[in-house]
């Protein structure tokens, strides 16, 4: 049973990191089911603070993942009406693939600006907020289920 959850743990490690960039897979949840499933083997012995931590940091990430875009908005001077514009983008994105999950908040954010003040620089600096807010949440989910990776190996490694 210890080979097969392990098998399962380095399946669902891979699936986490590539999640990372496809917005149908949550790859931080994926990467804290992988340590899941070590900790029930034999080479698995995390302290119950480490796991419950790793659980409310892949739960964050994916609250983040839908928030951090609109925040970015806001942050580039956005309004309300760019900001819904982002948070609608990500919601559209998630059916177009990475593809979608980059420009249509881009999109969104533009076009909630533009039919707010018909100011097309003042949107496109609003909707490169849009971006940079979804840049930044690539790079912490890619931190953190790179982390849990990481953790997954270390403890792998330290009990052989």
């Amino acid at each position: 049973m210890d080979y097969i959850l392990l098998t399962l743990g380095v399946f669902l490690a891979l699936a986490g990191f590539f999640g990372c960039f496809v917005p149908v897979i949550p790859g931080p949840p994926l990467s804290f089911l992988s340590l899941l499933m070590l900790q029930f083997t034999r080479w698995g012995n995390f302290s119950t603070a480490f796991m419950v931590t790793m659980a409310v940091l892949a739960v964050a990430a994916v609250v983040l993942d839908y928030i951090v875009p609109a925040w970015g908005t806001k942050k580039f001077g956005g309004t309300k009406r760019g900001t819904w514009g982002a948070t609608i983008g990500v919601f559209v994105g998630m059916f177009f693939g990475l593809p979608g999950i980059v420009f249509c908040p881009l999109i969104g954010a533009f076009i909630g600006e533009y039919t707010g003040n018909n100011d097309t620089d003042r949107s496109l600096y609003a909707a490169m907020g849009s971006f940079v807010g979804i840049m930044t949440g690539l790079v912490l989910k890619l931190i953190l289920s790179s982390a849990m990776i990481y953790y997954f190996i270390k403890e792998f490694l330290a009990n052989i």
